[in-house]
């Protein structure tokens, strides 16, 4: 309420008590709202403080309870090695970033070979295709070992649905949780496979794969290949393998797939994949005191 000076109240009067106590509502009404501002301020900053203190648990105990990005079970040498009756033999999984550990050295008898191999490469198709009888008949009998490679390299051709990368991933988890059937599945990986440009199969269907090949923990597998649980480390793995060293090899690095390593000599094989090309070269391998064991030799088997 403003006044001029010829209608200011008189000291004393009613106009003057009247205005005190519209003076006084008015200030009890601002200290009001001024205390119920400050009192949510003061309630906000206090919940504001809790939900960091909670988020900040959250994040603790998110990180605490992750599973280190580590390889899969078995494949400590970035690669599973199959030997008698198609039995994987057991190793511990690769810690993050670690140095692959090279697999334990055959018997003088036992030949060792060893395939990097990418599953939309059209070339490891035909490898496996013509060769895929021969080596199954070696390794289940026990005449060799084979230690199979999943590697990456077509990543990009596949429509961007990243095939080459998902299936090496599929081929990992089997590695973890069903070993002994990461034959048959590698195998069934090359059965119809799919061209590279194409979207390739579907996680569905590379869980049908592992199905059919028998694998067992098939809810393990269906959440690893879901999650994409060993992508990064078979982009590790991919990269490992081209920039090298092999162990136990005549080559620093690999170069294309498939690539054919028998008893650390690289097997320089035709466009035609022959099988009895493979074959004379791991009998070759294998020397005189091979061919002179009771273990079964390694024999050509006729190309399809």
């Amino acid at each position: 309420m403003t006044y001029g000076e010829a209608d200011r109240p008189e000291p004393g009067g009613n106009e003057a008590r009247a205005a005190a106590k519209e003076r006084a509502r008015e200030l009890r009404t601002q200290h009001r709202k001024q205390e119920r501002r400050r009192r949510v301020v003061l309630q906000l900053s206090v919940l504001g403080g809790a939900l960091v203190v909670i988020a900040v648990v959250v994040v603790t105990l998110i990180t605490m309870n992750q599973s280190p990005a580590r390889g899969p079970l078995n494949m400590a040498s970035d690669g599973i090695k199959i030997g008698t009756d198609l039995k994987a033999m057991r190793t511990t999984a690769l810690a993050p970033s670690a140095t692959p550990i090279p697999s334990e050295t055959n018997a003088p008898d036992v030949i060792d070979i060893q395939l990097y191999v990418d599953y939309l490469c059209a070339n490891c198709g035909a490898f496996e295709t013509n060769n895929d009888d021969q080596l199954r008949k070696w390794v289940s009998t026990g005449a060799a070992t084979l230690e199979i490679h999943p590697i990456a390299l077509l990543t990009t051709k596949s429509a961007g649905t990243q095939y080459s990368l998902r299936a090496a991933n599929a081929a990992a988890c089997v590695a973890e949780y069903s070993p002994d059937h990461f034959f048959d599945f590698h195998e069934s990986l090359f059965v119809d496979q799919p061209e590279e440009g194409s979207e390739g199969l579907s996680d569905d269907e590379l869980l049908d794969r592992a199905t059919r090949a028998g694998v067992t923990n098939t809810s393990k597998i269906a959440s690893c290949i879901e999650k994409k649980r060993f992508a990064a480390w078979v982009q590790a793995a991919t990269v490992r393998a081209l920039n090298g060293p092999i162990p136990n090899a005549d080559i620093p690095a690999i170069t294309t797939a498939p690539t054919i390593i028998v008893d650390g000599k690289q097997f320089q094989y035709t466009k035609d994949f022959d099988p009895n090309e493979l074959a004379q070269f791991v009998t070759g391998a294998a020397g005189a005191q091979y061919t002179a064991t009771p273990t079964p030799t390694p024999t050509p088997t006729p190309a399809p």
